[in-house]
């Protein structure tokens, strides 16, 4: 078990850990931490306690103090020139006409470095304009280019439901939301309706999914054959999530009748995740006893012995295939070996040819008549 305390530096950031020391730190104190970045001013947003070794990033790092008047003065300062900063930032950039949309500016506690943050639509040529903040500026300049939920988080809003952003208040992390936990909850698929200000899906999503899939194990799905407590069958045609309830179609004397049933009254077989090894009424296939095998797996195990032969006649053509290229190869071997001495023995009657013509042209010609004579 380690010792830490959590401190927060926005408004709605993350939580990071860190070693209290010997100092009384309470709840929303101010203090002052050493990070990546340099010291940083922090809030307590959670008292020291004890927390497993699992859950703590090594090495941690120390509270350095707890803040003073002076420290709190000289954080407000900053806020006033982050204002600023953001303001020559945004004129620079219609200046060098930038196609990128600036959405805060942050200064670290120690001036050692200015951090903008924006957002665009690719990637963007600022190597200009960073030359010209650090011209004015006279510090180190950190251009960060950030998502739309980012944005929203620092810039906050009203949701659909009338309340301020849960990114800009609580929400320190954002959690993966699918189109899945939608239809999970029976919501319109209409894209406005479940997006949020930042256009995509709304995180409250998330909040309610495991108490509706838990709900929806106890109902059936629509479409689904029930039995009612009277011992009439009839067809599921919706049901209410949140009240349990089914509505159900009931057919007598040629006519269709819609009643209402809670899901304790009803008989039907319950849904079941399927498994990787589980078959559609849940049972393992490896559990099952050979009694209760299915007319499916008693085919699959007929065919296995001829599988073997296949796989056995599969092997022997390979390797009749392997000794086929082999000969191959060696014909084509010796057909080179002849090709080759056949060259050779030409090359040598060019050869005697050329010695022969050479040994005419060397007679002299007084030696012509005389051998003709």
């Amino acid at each position: 078990m380690a010792k830490v305390v959590g401190v927060r530096f926005r408004n709605v950031g993350k939580v990071y850990y860190f070693d209290p020391k010997d100092y009384e730190i309470r709840l929303y104190d101010h203090v002052i931490v050493e990070t990546a970045r340099g010291m940083e001013y922090g809030k307590v947003v959670m008292p020291p306690k004890e927390v497993a070794e699992d859950e703590v990033v090594r090495p941690l790092k120390e509270v350095l103090r707890m803040a003073t008047r002076e420290d709190d003065e000289r954080e407000k300062a900053n806020r006033q020139r982050e204002r600023e900063a953001y303001k020559v930032c945004q004129q620079k950039i219609r200046e060098h006409n930038l196609d990128m949309k600036l959405i805060d500016a942050e200064y670290t506690f120690d001036n050692n470095k200015v951090l903008f943050y924006f957002t665009a639509d690719g990637r963007i040529d600022f190597r200009q304009l960073v030359k010209d903040l650090a011209s004015i500026f006279k510090t180190r300049i950190e251009l960060r280019q950030i998502g739309v939920r980012d944005e929203t988080k620092i810039l906050g809003g009203i949701g659909i439901c009338g309340r301020c952003l849960c990114c800009h208040t609580y929400l320190s992390e954002f959690a993966p939301v699918s189109i899945k936990m939608a239809k999970e909850q029976n919501l319109s698929l209409n894209q406005t309706k479940i997006s949020g200000v930042c256009g995509r899906l709304m995180c409250c999503l998330k909040n309610e999914q495991d108490t509706y899939e838990e709900l929806n194990k106890r109902l059936p799905g629509i479409g689904d054959m029930v039995t009612t407590p009277d011992g009439v069958i009839g067809t599921v045609h919706s049901v209410n999530v949140l009240r349990q309830t089914v509505r159900v179609v009931i057919e007598e004397n040629d006519e269709k009748e819609i009643q209402d049933y809670s899901v304790e009254d009803l008989k039907f077989r319950s849904r079941k995740k399927k498994g990787k090894n589980q078959d559609p009424e849940g049972k393992e296939a490896a559990d099952r006893k050979p009694e209760e095998k299915k007319p499916q797996d008693r085919k699959a195990e007929e065919k296995k012995p001829y599988e073997g032969k296949n796989e056995s006649r599969r092997q022997e053509n390979k390797k009749g295939e392997s000794r086929k290229q082999e000969e191959k190869k060696q014909e084509s071997r010796k057909q080179n070996d002849e090709k080759g001495e056949n060259r050779k023995q030409n090359d040598r009657k060019h050869d005697s040819r050329r010695r022969g013509d050479k040994k005419g042209q060397s007679r002299n010609p007084e030696e012509e008549p005389s051998a003709k004579k």
